[in-house]
C-alpha cells in the first residue's frame, strides 16, 4: 500500500469559490439534488455539481502515468469503480486498444451519456457490492468515488475491490490536512459522505484489510 499522486494536476485546474455554495443559501436542497448523480449533477446548473461534465481530454495524461506505472499491457483486465462517464478508461484504451476495461456506476445518466464506443463496457451497479467474480481484473481503479459512502458501505467497497482484483488496485479520495481545507471542504462538497484526515484514511484502508494504493485529493 502505497500513495502515489496520479491527480493534484488534473485537480488543480479547477478554480472553485468555495464559500460560493453556502452564500446563496440553498446547499442543502442542491445537495440533495446532486445525490440523485443525474442530469443535474452531471451537466446541470454549477451549484448541483459539476456544471457540465464533457470530454475535454483531460484524463489522457493520468491514463498514461497509470498505465505506466502499473506496467499495462494488451490483454490486461482494468476496472473502474465510479466510473462517471468512463473518461479515464476511454483514454487507457485508446493507449492500449487491447486493454479490456469495464466501468461501474451508480448513474444510469453518466452510463447513458459516455462515448458511444464505451457503452458496452459499462455497467450499472454499487462499489459495495461489484457484479464481478474474485481476482477478475489485473488493476481496479476508483477515483473520486468511496468518500460518497457512508462508512459501513465505504468498509464494504474497500473490500470488494480487494476481492476483485488479483494484482493492484489505486483509489482517490478526499481529505484535509488542516481546518481551512477542512472548511473549504466541507463547504465546497455536496455528496462527500465520509471526511477523513490522510492519517485517518490510511488507518481505514488497513482495518477494511485494503492493500492497494491510494492518492488524495485537498481543497486548499
Amino acid at each position: 500500500m502505497a500513495f502515489i499522486d496520479f491527480i493534484t494536476s488534473l485537480h488543480s485546474r479547477t478554480k472553485r469559490d468555495y464559500l460560493e455554495r453556502v452564500r446563496r443559501g440553498d446547499k442543502a436542497i442542491c445537495a440533495a439534488i446532486a445525490k440523485k448523480f443525474d442530469q443535474e449533477y452531471w451537466d446541470g446548473d454549477r451549484k448541483y455539481g459539476y456544471g457540465g461534465f464533457s470530454y475535454d481530454g483531460r484524463w489522457a495524461v493520468m491514463a498514461q502515468e497509470i498505465i505506466a506505472h502499473y506496467g499495462l499491457k494488451n490483454g490486461d483486465h482494468v476496472l473502474d469503480v465510479g466510473c462517471g462517464k468512463a473518461f479515464l478508461i476511454f483514454e487507457m484504451k485508446k493507449l492500449l486498444p487491447g486493454l479490456e476495461v469495464r466501468g461501474l456506476d451508480i448513474s444510469d445518466y453518466a452510463i447513458r451519456h459516455a462515448k458511444d464506443e464505451m457503452r458496452p463496457f459499462l455497467d450499472r451497479g454499487l462499489a459495495q457490492k461489484l457484479p464481478y467474480a474474485n481476482d477478475s481484473f489485473d488493476l481496479v481503479i476508483s477515483i473520486t468515488t468511496l468518500h460518497n459512502l457512508y462508512l459501513f458501505d465505504l468498509q464494504t467497497a474497500l473490500r470488494e475491490i480487494e476481492r476483485v482484483t488479483r494484482n493492484g488496485s489505486y483509489i482517490v479520495v478526499e481529505s484535509y490536512r488542516n481546518e481551512e481545507e477542512k472548511a473549504n471542504l466541507l463547504h465546497w462538497q455536496l455528496t462527500c459522505e465520509s471526511f477523513f484526515t490522510p492519517e485517518e484514511w490510511e488507518y481505514l484502508f488497513a482495518e477494511s484489510g485494503y492493500h492497494g494504493d491510494y492518492g488524495f485529493i485537498y481543497f486548499e
